[in-house]
């Protein structure tokens, strides 16, 4: 995400080295512009610099992610600020060409959009950060499910024979079906179902037909019982 960062840097370089050349050359062409370099006319052009600023910081948190996916919920935060800016670039030059707009009024105005452009940015940040932890709080509650549901799906994968892989199969159904949610209360019987799928692995690699057929009844009977557990929980 570094790279992405300094290229983002680079053209927000050249975005403000090309919106500031453009602000004073044009004080050359545009009526009344040339002679306004008052107090007001500072104001507005440092709102804007800090608006461009609060951007590069807030792309700078966004792209500090380590994968897509977060970067992702990070979105928001860019488009509000990227929002910011335009605003407050409206506002400011609106006041810049403004004739004897007084300085009081440019720093109030400018002040104004600046506070509400950060409020939205923190209120975006706070919203991309609870909707991130419910997202990981999800990812975890079902990793057992997923992680059961791989290694069924590779025991069938290695089965030797038909008999075999009908058993397995019937391992997977149960497993593919069943509640993916986990919670505290149900680790007692997910430990036992981890323990009896490592022994159906080994069982299917040996191919041990009875072995395999009486595990793959637990493993079915004790998937049953969690979502009984699951639905009692809820």
């Amino acid at each position: 995400m570094n790279k992405n960062f300094k290229m983002y840097a680079l053209i927000w370089t050249i975005l403000l080295v090309g919106f500031s050349a453009v602000v004073f050359l044009a004080r050359e062409f545009v009526p009344g512009f040339a002679d306004k370099c008052d107090a007001g006319f500072w104001f507005a052009f440092a709102f804007i610099i800090a608006a461009l600023v609060g951007n590069l910081v807030c792309a700078r948190y966004a792209f500090r992610t380590e994968n897509l996916k977060k970067l992702f919920y990070k979105i928001p935060l860019i488009s509000i600020s990227y929002t910011a800016v335009f605003a407050m670039t409206a506002v400011s030059m609106a006041v810049m060409l403004i004739p004897k707009c007084p300085a009081w009024i440019a720093a109030l105005v400018c002040a104004v959009i600046l506070v509400f452009g950060a409020v939205a940015v923190v209120g975006a940040k706070w919203a991309s950060d609870v909707v991130q932890k419910v997202d990981e709080k999800v990812e975890t509650r079902t990793s057992f499910i997923y992680d059961l549901t791989v290694r069924a799906k590779s025991v069938l994968a290695r089965a030797g024979n038909e008999t075999v892989k009908s058993e397995c199969r019937k391992v997977c159904d149960a497993v593919r079906y069943s509640d993916p949610v986990s919670s505290g209360g149900l680790s007692a019987i997910e430990a036992k179902i981890a323990v009896k799928m490592d022994e159906f692995s080994a069982a299917v690699e040996a191919v041990d037909e009875a072995k395999v057929k009486g595990l793959a009844n637990e493993i079915v009977v004790l998937v049953g019982d969690r979502n009984k557990m699951c639905k009692a929980h809820k």
